[in-house]
């Protein structure tokens, strides 16, 4: 792999891993003893919202880029806010995926969709063997997961024969950071932003890869339960979410947005061509 000589590197390294540890705290929500199964569904719901308005941003803003012709490999497919919009643009999605949970879900919204040119690997995507290359590998919402972000980006080259594309989260609703600060009694200074984005652009700005990136507004609708979920998994990670405490957080929800709460985010694009 081709990479520039340069006398001064960037240390992106420690501050990833402070970020990252911050990010997979153990989440310490007691309120709601299914909370898990719920927030899988919560999931998969928001981003289905408006036809999967998310993933057909992303695919407008790589139009140029795309091919009917195209094989893409997708990275943590989720419940296919991608996989869906993408399959009406290429010929074949290729889906790793290591949640067996996901999985599931992500196999009824295909079926609900009746799309029929994909495959999929339950594996680790750092260990899974794949054979073939592809035209395209994509991964979204995914970097947090990542604990070696340099050999993740490695390995998406590894397996793309023209483009990689990451697509990333890129700041909170203010509904989320007004919460955090009124009810943990602490000023937001950033303790669940997702930009992790820029370490990705620095580590390919340095091995001289050039970046197409585009920025897109989005959005999805939630009911108040679905809401106390929302804000109690981000809270949950820096103090335990109790009875008391989601009553705290339904009490703001109602005097702040009401119901239905229509969230409105920000995620970043880019794309780049792999020196082989």
């Amino acid at each position: 792999m081709k990479r520039r000589e340069l006398k001064y590197r960037i240390n992106w390294q420690d501050p990833w891993k402070k970020m990252r540890n911050e990010r997979i705290r153990k989440l310490r929500v007691t309120y709601d003893k299914d909370l898990r199964i719920k927030s899988a569904e919560d999931f998969s719901n928001r981003y289905k919202w408006n036809d999967y308005e998310s993933g057909r941003e992303v695919v407008n803003i790589l139009g140029n880029v795309l091919n009917k012709d195209f094989e893409v490999l997708e990275i943590g497919p989720g419940p296919g806010t991608l996989t869906i919009p993408l399959s009406e643009k290429v010929r074949k999605i290729t889906c790793v995926e290591a949640s067996k949970a996901n999985l599931q879900i992500l196999k009824e919204n295909l079926k609900e969709k009746k799309i029929k040119n994909f495959e999929l690997i339950n594996e680790c995507w750092e260990k899974a063997k794949i054979e073939n290359s592809f035209d395209l590998v994509i991964c979204s919402h995914f970097l947090w997961m990542v604990e070696d972000l340099e050999k993740h980006l490695e390995r998406m080259e590894q397996f793309s024969n023209r483009y990689c594309v990451i697509v990333q989260p890129c700041g909170r609703d203010e509904v989320v950071k007004n919460a955090f600060e009124e009810i943990c009694k602490e000023r937001y200074t950033g303790q669940f932003e997702p930009d992790a984005d820029y370490f990705a652009y620095t580590i390919l700005r340095e091995w001289s890869r050039l970046l197409d990136v585009r920025y897109f507004e989005y959005s999805f609708e939630l009911n108040l339960e679905e809401g106390i979920r929302y804000i109690a998994s981000y809270l949950g990670k820096f103090i335990e979410v109790d009875e008391q405490v989601a009553g705290k957080i339904k009490n703001f929800l109602i005097a702040k947005v009401g119901e239905p709460w229509v969230v409105r985010d920000k995620a970043v694009v880019m794309w780049w061509e792999p020196e082989k």
